[in-house]
């Protein structure tokens, strides 16, 4: 392989992430938010680790308290507490990924067109995981644990599709669906 593409990267997790969505939406969703808890917790902890392990000698380290530090893990800790309560927000960021995803390949079939034409075809899913994302973030409350299948089956398509346009177009030998 001669360089690794980010598009395989972001396939391949996007397929992990629509598997886990779909086989266990209400712990999956209770799971994403620690975990992105955890992410503010452990450099909060460090952080405020550090200025107490620190040189006092040094006078080219700041020394201040590090409240981003405290921030970072209060917010940590809270996430890691109450995933429960960060569920309705989540539903509007996931609303809002999908809508970024859609919008991504749509403008990236767009920009393939100067190589050459692009099918019709090859706009139909992109247009569906940006229409999935819009109802999230318009209709997000009205059923959580459906709404975490239907975006699993959607990034875990998107996965998908990203690995076939990645595979297609890398050879510049794609199949027109008109």
């Amino acid at each position: 392989m001669k360089h690794f593409s980010g598009a395989i990267l972001r396939a391949v997790l996007s397929i992990l992430l629509g598997v886990v969505l779909i086989f266990g939406p209400a712990a999956a969703v209770l799971y994403i938010i620690m975990l992105i808890g955890a992410s503010f917790l452990l450099p909060g902890v460090i952080s405020i680790v550090s200025y107490f392990m620190r040189d006092k000698s040094d006078d080219t380290i700041s020394h201040m308290f590090p409240l981003a530090g405290l921030g970072s893990a209060l917010l940590g800790a809270w996430l890691i507490l109450m995933p429960g309560f960060f569920v309705n927000i989540l539903m509007f960021v996931l609303g809002g990924v999908l809508l970024i995803a859609g919008i991504e390949q749509i403008a990236t079939l767009v920009s393939a067109r100067k190589y050459g034409p692009v099918a019709g075809g090859f706009y139909i899913l992109p247009a569906l995981i940006l229409l999935v994302g819009l109802l999230i973030i318009f209709y997000p409350m009205d059923v959580i644990e459906d709404t975490l299948i239907i975006f699993g089956v959607v990034i875990l398509v998107y996965g998908v599709n990203e690995l076939v346009n990645w595979y297609k177009f890398r050879k510049n030998d794609y199949i027109q669906l008109d």
